[in-house]
């Protein structure tokens, strides 16, 4: 036999895909936001570097007097002596002097070098390199190529680079800059790349780095319990509808058998019950004792095409207001043979109270199946409590129907409201769920707490009339 498909589970596969889902958005987000705020800092150091170092080229050019339409960048090779120009080469040398004084001493500087149009390093705060000519650098071809600042970051020292000989070793991050220098006709006349690690700038970036990231993780998280919970909601609504429909289900199935039962059974019982009680009234031998049976029987089954007839049955909601301590009281009438026989003792003292929200016949139909389990709970004895209390915040009267016999375990007090269950052998199991449903209709609730050996106590909760 092939084995039986496991029921689709909304909840675990939501839980599965949304949070893989949500997860991998929140990381995207997460590696954009941070990436754009990094290289957006980057850069923004980079234009502020570029900017100071024009800004000091110009300065240098007006305190020099070099003349018009000369720029600082075509006189930071020491291979020109300036002498075509016509600028006094001591008045040259000392001008170069202070402009490599002012880059050594930028803020945050690791190193600086000035790169001539040959790609040769032309001066450098490490003089082993000045001389040395570099072909094979990308960053350094795209700034004479595009003639604006270029940046990158790094997160360790690259050995193998020949311009990264720092003095100082950088702790971690670190900012490679190269700023073009223009001459008259527009072209690059030399790059001056700095190597920067700004503290406080970097400081900064991890912090934005790692709000970013607590905020993509949170947002992510608060997303995904929003929706756990609305999800959460609807599978424990959709659960509580499936078994609604489970049971109206198997109450519509009730109904079609109750009717067959109730035609096929009620003329042959009412046979049976007429020549019972004929018999009766002939016979006086020891038979007698099993025509009782026979009746007694007889009624019982009659008891039970009823009970299946009226559970089966469209409850209306028709209501009006009833008298509980008279139903109460014609309840325990009726069945003070039953309490007689049994041995039960009866505590019921009855007292003025409201009329309630119900049907008589419904209502009837109520007390007569918690009593009537009560009863034969106790086959040797016992005691029946009944409390009536108000309750006026709620404006509720509570009846408490209690007894002192077998009691149920926890397993079947679980299954008490279930259609079918029943803790008596031979029971049709449809007494508690009769009440359930008939205390639901008009507004009600019913309550059953039991332990074995001990008893049972069933709290029937009905709304009290108005007016009353």
């Amino acid at each position: 036999m092939a084995a039986s498909s496991r029921p689709f589970n909304l909840l675990r596969w939501f839980s599965l895909v949304s949070l893989g889902l949500i997860a991998a958005v929140a990381i995207a987000l997460g590696v954009s936001a941070t990436r754009y705020a990094i290289t957006e800092s980057i850069e923004r150091d980079a234009l502020l570097t570029a900017q100071f170092i024009q800004a000091l080229t110009e300065g240098e050019i007006r305190h020099a007097n070099f003349g018009p339409g000369v720029t600082m960048g075509e006189f930071l090779d020491f291979r020109d002596d300036g002498e075509d120009d016509g600028i006094d080469r001591m008045h040259l040398e000392r001008v170069r002097r202070e402009f490599f004084d002012h880059v050594t001493n930028l803020p945050d500087a690791l190193q600086a070098n000035v790169f001539a149009p040959d790609r040769t390093i032309v001066w450098s705060t490490n003089p082993e390199l000045v001389g040395r000519r570099l072909l094979d650098r990308e960053e350094l071809e795209e700034a004479f190529e595009k003639k604006s600042h270029v940046a990158h970051a790094h997160w360790r020292v690259q050995g193998g680079r020949t311009e990264q000989q720092f003095i100082r070793s950088p702790a971690g991050l670190y900012f490679e800059n190269y700023i073009p220098l223009l001459d008259q006709a527009g072209n690059v006349a030399s790059v001056v790349e700095i190597y920067k690690e700004p503290a406080d700038l970097i400081g900064r970036m991890e912090r934005a780095y790692l709000l970013l990231w607590v905020a993509a993780a949170g947002g992510g998280g608060l997303i995904y319990l929003g929706l756990f919970w609305i999800v959460f909601r609807a599978s424990k609504q959709l659960a509580a509808q499936q078994k609604q429909l489970i049971e109206n289900e198997t109450l519509v199935a009730l109904g079609e058998m109750s009717s067959a039962v109730a035609h096929g059974l009620r003329n042959p019982l009412a046979a049976i019950r007429t020549s019972a009680e004929l018999a009766l009234d002939l016979d006086c031998s020891p038979a007698r004792k099993n025509i009782d049976d026979i009746i007694g029987q007889v009624d019982r089954l009659s008891k039970w095409v009823r009970e299946l007839l009226l559970c089966s049955g469209q409850l209306n909601d028709d209501h009006e207001a009833v008298d509980l301590v008279a139903a109460v009281g014609e309840v325990l009438n009726a069945y003070a043979p039953q309490i007689a026989k049994a041995g039960i003792a009866v505590e019921w003292s009855p007292v003025a109270a409201p009329k309630v929200l119900s049907h008589p016949v419904l209502l009837s139909q109520t007390l007569n199946s918690v009593v009537a389990n009560a009863i034969e709970a106790m086959p040797r004895g016992g005691c029946l409590r009944i409390d009536l209390e108000r309750d006026t915040r709620q404006r509720r009267l509570v009846l408490g129907i209690s007894d002192t016999g077998v009691g149920m375990s926890a397993e079947q007090l679980a299954q008490a409201f279930k259609p079918f269950y029943s803790t008596k052998r031979g029971g049709l199991g449809v007494g508690l769920s009769l009440v359930k449903r008939i205390m639901e209709r008009f507004g009600g609730e019913v309550k059953v707490t039991s332990r074995e050996h001990v008893g049972t106590n069933v709290c029937l909760l009905f709304k009290m009339a108005q007016g009353d």
